[in-house]
């Protein structure tokens, strides 16, 4: 790999870090819950493009596997956190 491929991937994975350092206090400490679930939304994002910079780094297609399998887990609980917003549960349970 060439020197300045590795160094870009290694300065875009500092950033991507402090990043995801910064959405982990927004998670914990956020104002209000939506803002607590964008930011967990974003931290998916950010794992996403992490792993696809490992890949980069170490020259393989073998973890895009794992980058579907982020994005599938980020979605779902993105829609079971938006779902908990909405209406209390996440799962309706009707006892008739």
């Amino acid at each position: 790999m060439s020197s300045l491929l590795h160094n870009v991937v290694w300065l875009c994975m500092v950033i991507n870090s402090i990043s995801i350092i910064m959405l982990l206090y927004r998670a914990i400490k956020g104002p209000s819950n939506p803002d607590r679930a964008v930011a967990i939304d974003t931290i998916g994002v950010n794992l996403i493009s992490m792993t696809g910079l490992v890949a980069i780094q170490l020259s393989t297609i073998r973890l895009n596997d794992v980058i579907l399998l982020i994005g599938i887990l980020t979605f779902i609980a993105t829609v079971a956190i938006a779902k908990f917003l909405e209406k209390g549960v996440i799962i309706d349970r009707s006892r008739d």
